[in-house]
């Protein structure tokens, strides 16, 4: 997340393939919404097939929203349509969603010694906002569940926590945030943590930038694997994404990047870590934020068609079975041309059926590549959990009171 339309985060650096198409979901009925794209027969088949494929994304910031614009007070708020934000679920069902990674986040630059504690309110509101709402939204934690969810037509609603910071260097914390419910964790956001390099932090790095992680770190990345964890990297730096991927043993996630080559900033992820992912498998879910899929914006415009660019570039790096989108919605202050809101999902699909894609590859893009992963992890999971030990934290002594 940057740039930040919050008041308070602008303080910020500103399995082998599954067989998706063996179960089936509940038909999804669209609102209707206005939508400017070249030809309308790409757009009626984008929402027909969306209406059969809902898709899933990876990154949604709206309890963050939901917090701090309306101090987590949502007993008495109608969520079904607001005049605000990139989300509602009026929208949420126009743009064809069927399953969303929540986003526990707090920025990290503010450097307060509450950070536990918000990802703890975060979760809370996440999961008041799902039980308010129990006809639109089902709280997931399994691939199994995420099935069922989508197929009773129900939004399946995932957390991911968005940084390290907040397990404060305990392994103890990790798998309590696990049992809370959390099923990625990006390690890091805009902040290094002790034992990570992210990608954006101007301070000077707690060690060796280059290794991208420490030994900790490094059990850390492991003790997700034994969880069951998606490790997630978005957000740390490129030797971070490759030392992750020298030892992790389970595939990874970026729960919401785009294209180095396209847009050369760190935060992006570059051809070279592309090619990496048919060694542990993994997902790009793409970014859709201005200033990450285009470096020239404002001077040049983001539009639907430079998301597609990017989808398409990772697709032909890493291949299409390895991309999958991650929007950032309500973390972001500019969202691209035709892809203002959540409502708008359709004219991506109906660029990229235009471009020639066909249904079985958007359906991969929609979810089967992210589920794909997600199997992926939780077998991974349940054998080390035969073999492996939890990683135990070190204390420092207690002294006598």
């Amino acid at each position: 997340m940057h740039h930040r339309i919050l008041a308070t985060a602008i303080l910020c650096v500103v399995l082998a393939t599954v067989q998706v198409s063996a179960w089936s979901f509940a038909t999804w009925d669209f609102p209707e919404i206005v939508i400017k794209l070249g030809d309308n027969s790409y757009l009626d088949r984008a929402k027909r097939f969306l209406k059969k494929h809902p898709l899933t994304d990876t990154h949604n910031d709206w309890p963050l929203y939901l917090s701090f614009t309306k101090e987590g007070k949502i007993n008495n708020l109608d969520l079904n349509d607001l005049d605000e934000g990139h989300t509602d679920i009026t929208r949420l069902h126009a743009g064809g969603v069927g399953g969303q990674f929540w986003s526990i986040y707090y920025p990290c630059e503010l450097k307060d010694d509450n950070q536990m504690l918000w990802a703890i309110h975060a979760i809370d509101t996440t999961k008041r906002m799902i039980a308010k709402y129990p006809d639109v939204f089902e709280y997931v934690t399994t691939t199994e569940g995420f099935k069922q969810a989508m197929q009773q037509g129900r939004i399946a609603s995932m957390l991911g926590m968005e940084g390290g910071q907040y397990i404060y260097n305990s392994a103890s914390a990790l798998r309590t945030f696990y049992d809370l419910g959390v099923r990625y964790m990006t390690l890091t956001h805009n902040c290094d943590t002790d034992w990570a390099i992210s990608c954006c932090d101007p301070n000077p790095p707690p060690f060796d930038a280059s290794l991208g992680l420490t030994e900790f770190g490094q059990k850390l990345v492991l003790e997700m694997n034994r969880l069951g964890m998606l490790v997630d990297i978005s957000h740390v730096a490129h030797s971070t994404m490759h030392a992750v991927l020298n030892i992790t043993k389970a595939p990874v996630l970026f729960s919401h990047s785009s294209s180095n080559a396209l847009c050369g900033i760190e935060r992006n992820v570059p051809d070279a870590v592309l090619e990496r992912l048919d060694e542990t498998d993994g997902v790009v879910q793409v970014n859709f934020y201005n200033r990450f899929v285009e470096c020239d914006y404002p001077d040049t415009p983001a539009t639907v068609n430079t998301v597609a660019d990017h989808v398409e570039h990772i697709a032909a790096v890493a291949g299409r079975h390895r991309v999958g989108l991650g929007a950032d919605y309500n973390g972001i202050d500019v969202a691209p041309e035709g892809l203002e809101d959540v409502s708008k999902y359709p004219n991506l699909f109906a660029e990229l059926l235009r471009r020639g894609w066909s249904e079985e590859e958007l359906q991969g893009l929609a979810y089967g590549n992210l589920l794909r992963v997600w199997q992926k992890a939780e077998k991974i999971s349940s054998t080390l959990a035969e073999t492996e030990l939890p990683m135990e934290d070190l204390y420092e002594p207690i002294k006598d009171v």
